[in-house]
């Protein structure tokens, strides 16, 4: 069965970026913060939906300037600091030691994102997960984002596989969401302890953070 990972939020955390750059933000960091995460998943979904498209880090620099006019107490002397910084986002701690034991245990595992390939390729080498992964696939190939099937169905291509035999995993509810309704065997990592939504759609198992996965994978 392959494993398969989202990547912002779940693999990489999303907030590192300001995380470097906190005193420098001031008092509304956090504010500013969750306001780019959250208007940088509204332009891929609204442009989807439109039947446009534009590549993830066009997207987050929009996000980006969208955030500085919000909220002004950021100085916008931080942009390319912060961009930089969202290249290099740090992966959470769990992250390099679930990928290594998947490796070992001789099963298949990938990254399936939204981001562009130059910013997956900069994230991967940045955490030295590459050589953990057998495959990360970009909606760039397609042109559209999560959660279209089109996105979801890259992995059982790549993998030739059917959706019930792959284990997807992800920290977005509405990701675990599209996920679960491709077919596959969809995993919550529901760090922040949010409440459930799409109930329609269930995962087949919450965690709350990444090890969880491998007892899954036990099992």
């Amino acid at each position: 069965m392959p494993v398969v990972f989202d990547a912002y939020g779940t693999l990489f955390n999303v907030h590192a970026a300001i995380d470097r750059h906190r005193d420098a933000a001031g008092h509304d960091a956090d504010r500013f913060s969750e306001l780019w995460r959250t208007k940088q998943l509204e332009y891929t979904w609204t442009l989807t939906l439109a039947g446009h498209y534009d590549d993830f880090w066009s997207l987050t620099q929009r996000a980006l300037d969208f955030c500085f006019e919000r909220v002004p107490s950021v100085s916008r002397s931080l942009r390319s600091a912060l961009l930089n910084a969202y290249l290099e986002l740090g992966a959470y701690s769990d992250a390099r030691r679930v990928l290594r034991a998947i490796k070992e245990r001789g099963e298949r595992n990938a990254i399936l994102s939204n981001g562009s390939p130059a910013m997956l390729t900069s994230a991967v080498e940045a955490a030295g997960i590459g050589a953990d992964l057998d495959a990360v696939l970009s909606v760039d190939a397609i042109k559209m984002f999560k959660p279209r099937q089109e996105v979801y169905a890259l992995v059982t291509k790549r993998f030739d596989c059917k959706p019930a035999e792959v284990m997807f995993v992800s920290s977005n509810r509405w990701d675990v969401m599209g996920a679960t309704a491709f077919g596959f065997r969809s995993v919550w990592v529901n760090r922040a302890g949010n409440p459930n939504e799409y109930a329609e759609f269930a995962p087949t198992a919450v965690v709350s953070d990444l090890t969880g996965v491998l007892s899954l994978q036990a099992g």
